[in-house]
């Protein structure tokens, strides 16, 4: 960060939008760890911190009486957590803000933090509102956005602030400066051989990240539930697994650029098939393409990955966005857990790994190997938008 902090106020939009259980006890904070470098090297320059994020979808989910649910919404129950780790007592404002944010912002000395209140309870947030973003500004002499997972979002917090700030008033924190430096790392220059592992459910979800990757990897590998759309494209039977009929021309129009580009298109030859979707489900072993009628497909069999590993094990640059199956079923995270050590030891060698955020990071923080690959980004729909190539408005505003 290029900014001198003493004596600022430092108006940082950071991405809190964290899991809780039914106790609004946080379950995950792997989002909250991942601002702490910035925020600490803000208060050690002096400097004080007013947060801004967005918690949960509170526009989208009304109370019976179409109002919004502030208590299940509120940022306050993130503070005693946000206080503990962060080894400072975080302030809490109830308006986002109004005259107390401002009073508030506006007492605040070197060292102190304040949490402003979420910032979706206002409907100026999403819709990018000039007035509202200029109250935001207002409060702070310095803007840093630290908040990758929502810089696809052309939202108030995350880009119309800050045109209130000029060059020197505004700047990437620790982790939005790292997201954009490793996603470029295989966006634009990645050494070779280059291979991307994207799974999850849906080929319409990952249409344009897979045209695009036709362009620059030598090695594609498809996996999960989008496999299953593949093989019936290609002739198979696919018995009751997920299938998008409506994209069955898109994969044959994949598969048909791939042969065209050069690129090694590897498909799951086995699957681990399931009479029905749950953990207990009978199971057993299919070849692609001839799963039998009442059977779906939920992970990726040995011989895929045998033949992804191998395939990982000699690339030099890795992408992984999507999990092999039903990683949340334990009985079929077997494939998932599989390419994870693949990318680990692919690592270990010398490649440069990067976990497109997501399912694919929840999987290797679930095996514990996050700290074993080269970059865990923690923005899925961000990091996904940032690898087919499209600018988010979020980095564009601070490079403006």
């Amino acid at each position: 960060m290029n900014i001198n902090f003493k004596g600022k106020r430092a108006l940082v939009r950071v991405d809190f939008n964290v899991p809780v259980d039914k106790q609004f006890r946080i379950t995950d904070d792997t989002r909250i760890q991942a601002a702490l470098p910035t925020l600490r090297h803000i208060l050690k320059e002096g400097g004080s911190i007013i947060l801004m994020s967005h918690f949960g979808r509170p526009d989208e989910k009304l109370l019976p009486d179409g109002s919004i649910d502030y208590g299940r919404f509120t940022m306050k129950h993130l503070i005693p957590h946000l206080s503990e780790v962060l080894g400072v007592e975080v302030k809490f404002c109830e308006e986002t803000t109004g005259e107390k944010a401002s009073t508030m912002s506006a007492a605040l000395l070197p060292g102190e933090v304040l949490m402003l209140e979420n910032t979706r309870f206002h409907k100026e947030e999403k819709k990018g509102d000039v007035e509202f973003a200029k109250k935001l500004a207002s409060l702070g002499d310095v803007y840093v956005n630290d908040a990758f997972g929502t810089a696809h979002r052309a939202h108030a917090s995350t880009t119309t602030v800050a045109q209130y700030f000029d060059r020197d008033h505004k700047c990437f924190g620790y982790l939005m400066d790292a997201e954009v430096r490793n996603g470029s790392k295989v966006l634009k220059n990645p050494a070779r051989p280059y291979v991307a592992i994207v799974g999850g459910a849906k080929v319409s979800d990952k249409i344009l990240l897979l045209e695009k990757l036709l362009d620059s990897v030598d090695t594609l590998i498809i996996g999960g539930g989008m496999a299953y759309t593949f093989s019936k494209a290609m002739g198979g039977n696919i018995g009751t697994s997920l299938l998008e009929s409506d994209r069955l021309e898109t994969a044959v129009a994949i598969i048909k650029k791939a042969r065209e580009k050069g690129v090694e298109l590897l498909l799951p030859v086995d699957n681990v098939v399931a009479d029905g979707f749950s953990n207990e489900a009978n199971q057993k072993i299919a070849a692609m393409g001839e799963i039998p009628e009442g059977w779906m497909g939920l992970d990726i069999g040995p011989e895929s990955i045998k033949t992804f590993t191998e395939a990982i094990l000699e690339s030099k640059t890795i992408l992984w966005n999507g999990p092999m199956g039903v990683f949340e079923f334990s009985n079929f995270a077997k494939g998932t857990n599989a390419i994870a050590d693949a990318v680990v030891r692919a690592t270990s060698n010398g490649a440069f790994s990067l976990i497109g955020g997501g399912d694919s990071a929840s999987a290797i923080n679930k095996a514990g190997k996050a700290d074993e690959v080269s970059f865990v980004s923690t923005g899925g729909g961000a990091m996904l938008e940032f690898l087919e190539g499209k600018e988010l408005p979020g980095v564009k505003a601070i490079l403006d």
